[in-house]
């Protein structure tokens, strides 16, 4: 696996990844950014939800769970002092389907974290991490 990563100006950068795939990257304005990009360590957390939710959709498609929809949310805390690590990060599972069986989807959810997301065994080398895991029947759901 490969990446790059071009200065345009300032506190940003274009990130190219092996794949072809590109991405603008920027600070904040107080850190002399001009906000024209995602910050570095947000694309940690979209990079540890993207895993997850690989894993867990690969997992509940292998079993022939059906599924509709699967949103991770991701929140982080961050050291106060450099280098400013994550020390806690929370993520939040909301997978919704017909009569979606809670014991699968929460089971997915424990094997992408325990055995095959990378991300989520890398940094939970520094940070502790928890996850919420919310499903919801489409079945049962009232109409509009």
């Amino acid at each position: 696996m490969k990446a790059r990563v071009k200065w345009l100006d300032g506190v940003a950068f274009v990130g190219e990844s092996g794949s072809g795939h590109a991405v603008v990257m920027d600070g904040a304005p107080e850190a002399g950014g001009r906000d024209i990009g995602i910050r570095p360590m947000e694309m940690l957390l979209i990079g540890l939800g993207g895993c997850s939710a690989f894993d867990v959709m690969h997992i509940l498609r292998r079993g022939r769970v059906a599924v509709d929809d699967c949103v991770v949310e991701v929140e982080a805390e961050r050291a106060a002092d450099d280098p400013k690590v994550f020390t806690a990060i929370r993520l939040k599972f909301t997978v919704s389907g017909p009569r979606l069986p809670h014991d699968k989807v929460e089971r997915a959810v424990q094997l992408s974290a325990e055995k095959y997301c990378s991300a989520s065994i890398m940094l939970g080398k520094s940070a502790t991490i928890a996850h919420t895991i919310e499903v919801i029947d489409t079945v049962t759901m009232p109409s509009a």
